[in-house]
């Protein structure tokens, strides 16, 4: 088999034994609950500008509101830290829609 098939194989392997109850060795990332409308909220701003501010959709943005649907990957962690500091995403993307201008 391949190095590739291997690898895959392991990690199948391990999540199988850390679904039995099986968790020495194993890393799991656990992340805190992340309220979406309370960031949005925090910043002042309405659902369509929070949304067109940081490229989100705006029904992704409802769903998160609403509870239907948590943010995953990339998005969690831009709203991690659109949450911690705002005023540097908002510098950020000030910068890069400048330089895209120029």
């Amino acid at each position: 088999m391949t190095e590739a098939f291997e690898s895959i194989k392991q990690g199948l392997v391990e999540a199988i034994e850390y679904s039995e109850g099986k968790k020495e060795g194993a890393i799991a990332h656990e992340f805190s609950e992340i309220d979406v409308k309370a960031i949005r909220k925090r910043l002042g701003m309405t659902q369509n500008r929070f949304a067109a501010t940081f490229g989100i959709s705006l029904g992704t943005l409802r769903h998160w509101e609403r509870g239907d649907r948590t943010p995953r990957g990339p998005a969690r962690v831009l709203l991690q830290v659109v949450s911690e500091e705002p005023e540097a995403v908002l510098r950020a993307l000030e910068k890069a829609k400048a330089a895209a201008k120029s």
